[in-house]
């Protein structure tokens, strides 16, 4: 019999208090959605009360019809000297309208001494209070007991009388956090242990922080010894160094340990969810992310490629389709010819047998002097192609020319100014255009050159412009890589330029990423 397990989302709450993360209230409405597809049984929305958006999004949010998921508000005990029923807190809690409530509270002894300056029987009384007043007004009630392992180690006794007040009280869930997230998943398994044979008959969860590098690795020993409910973060945002990923806990309790958690066809979605969460979240989504991450089953070196190519065990541990990802490789000076064969699979084109050493030699010869193809896969491409005998039949460039003019003392910015002349179908185009920078006005000048023939080029867009100056070669020049990043709406590319010019470094890359696009047009047509 799978034993049940159950998930407990916090990423619109724990995971909204990650330094320079910041969800709107639609934001917070487009993830609860998400999360509620995914079929997670508990969604924390918030902290109702603590700030004017928290507020706002338990009044759309309580109206909303959820499929799977149960939207849960957060709080705080009572203060100490303070009744319950007078609460503010409290009330802003049980205004938010949920029918579950979770509230933290303090199990570790030098927290109620020095931090709320009360005595311990307080500190228990202001647990049980809170708990008797929330479930007096009809709530089902999670307790969260905060730096519960750093205060089971200093004062177990303390800690436990905690767990005992909420479950004598009526809490339906006691959740032991590892707050300060230095707990080894060794100790956490066994205070678990502890902890159900002297506070028997109330569900555990668990709660971890990844300060030590372990949530993930703590919140499955704490599923091992016993507890019921996971809580987590989706791609681990949090305080510090952020809350136990939800992502990984879920795959691995699925995959590995047999566990029902999610409803059947979930966990294969893992990984289109992390995405979309970093994407409203407008942070960039975490390559090596474990199982979700873009790299998570993509492999460099050329002796994992040809195993991979013939074994798809021999170097991953689970199908990346289990979790919604896919395989890939990486081109590099590490690489092979099986790596290469795979990417032309990749790119949907037949490399010529002949041209795989040619292109292994060229792949060395430039990550040598600086190239690297393992993000910008479309000058890959390029190369590839290129190396079997592909002429690109769209432009030829003659020349080009930028150059920067600042008035001095005139307080403006100083401007740049190019022309290209390219030749297109036939015809010659000379362009000339202005920009803030030297990039900018060669990307408008090529633009205008080739849009009369290429129309589609209008969809593409430069969202990423990066330079890197590298190690000084030959002598005292500085060698620079650029990567630009390019989407036409559809897709996104990164082409990779090299040179000791930053301006011919950014011209390669530049004319690869009109190149890259014109090969692979938007597949909706333009009305």
């Amino acid at each position: 019999m799978r034993r049940r397990v159950e998930l407990y989302d916090t990423t619109l709450r724990d995971g909204a208090q990650a330094p320079g993360l910041s969800y709107s209230v639609e934001d917070r409405m487009r993830i609860l959605h998400k999360l509620d597809q995914l079929g997670l049984p508990y969604i924390e929305g918030g902290w109702p009360g603590a700030n004017p958006r928290d507020t706002e999004f338990f009044r759309l949010a309580t109206k909303e019809t959820l499929d799977h998921a149960e939207l849960v508000a957060f709080g705080m005990t009572r203060r100490a000297g303070e009744n319950a029923e007078d609460s503010a807190i409290l009330r802003d809690l049980l205004d938010a309208g949920t029918e579950t409530v979770t509230f933290v509270g303090k199990s570790w002894d030098v927290h109620v001494e020095k931090a709320l300056r009360t005595d311990l029987d307080e500190g228990v009384a202001m647990v049980r209070d809170t708990v008797r007043h929330l479930r007096a007004q009809g709530r089902h009630v999670f307790f969260d007991a905060e730096h519960f392992f750093d205060g089971f180690l200093g004062n177990a006794d303390f800690a436990i009388r905690v767990l005992e007040a909420a479950a004598e009280e009526g809490a339906e869930r006691l959740v032991l956090c590892d707050t300060n997230g230095g707990t080894l998943p060794s100790e956490v398994a066994r205070i678990v242990g502890e902890v159900h044979a002297r506070v028997d008959g109330v569900p555990l969860g668990i709660h971890t922080h990844n300060d030590a590098g372990c949530a993930v690795a703590s919140a499955l020993a704490g599923v091992e010894a016993g507890v019921l409910q996971v809580q987590g973060v989706v791609n681990g945002y949090g305080e510090r160094t952020g809350n136990a990923d939800i992502v990984p806990i879920a795959a691995n309790l699925v995959l590995k340990m047999d566990a029902d958690c999610l409803p059947p066809g979930a966990v294969e979605r893992l990984t289109e969810v992390a995405h979309y969460v970093a994407e409203v979240a407008n942070v960039a989504p975490d390559s090596r992310q474990p199982y979700a991450g873009r790299f998570a089953f993509t492999h460099k070196a050329g002796l994992h490629a040809s195993g991979v190519a013939r074994f798809s065990e021999a170097y991953e541990h689970v199908s990346p389709d289990a979790v919604g990802n896919r395989r890939g490789v990486v081109a590099s000076d590490l690489g092979g010819a099986a790596t290469l064969k795979m990417k032309a699979a990749e790119f949907d084109f037949a490399i010529e047998v002949e041209a795989v050493p040619v292109v292994l030699e060229q792949l060395k010869e430039r990550e040598a002097r600086g190239y690297t193809f393992e993000l910008a896969d479309a000058s890959l491409e390029l190369l590839m192609r290129r190396a079997s005998g592909w002429t690109q039949p769209f432009f030829v460039i003659d020349s080009y020319r930028v150059h920067v003019e600042e008035r001095v003392g005139d307080g403006d910015a100083p401007l740049a100014e190019a022309t290209v002349k390219v030749r297109t179908k036939g015809s010659r185009h000379i362009e000339s255009a202005e920009g803030h920078g030297p990039v900018g006005a060669l990307d408008d000048a090529l633009r205008k050159a080739l849009t009369n023939d290429y129309p589609e080029l209008r969809h593409i867009e430069l969202e990423d412009y990066r330079v890197r100056v590298l190690a000084e070669t030959h002598g005292t020049g500085a060698v620079v890589r650029v990567l630009i990043d390019s989407s036409n709406g559809e897709r996104s590319w990164t082409t990779v330029g090299v040179s000791e010019n930053i301006i011919e470094a950014s011209w390669e890359a530049l004319t690869d990423a009109y190149l890259f696009g014109l090969l692979h047009p938007r597949e909706v047509a333009e009305p």
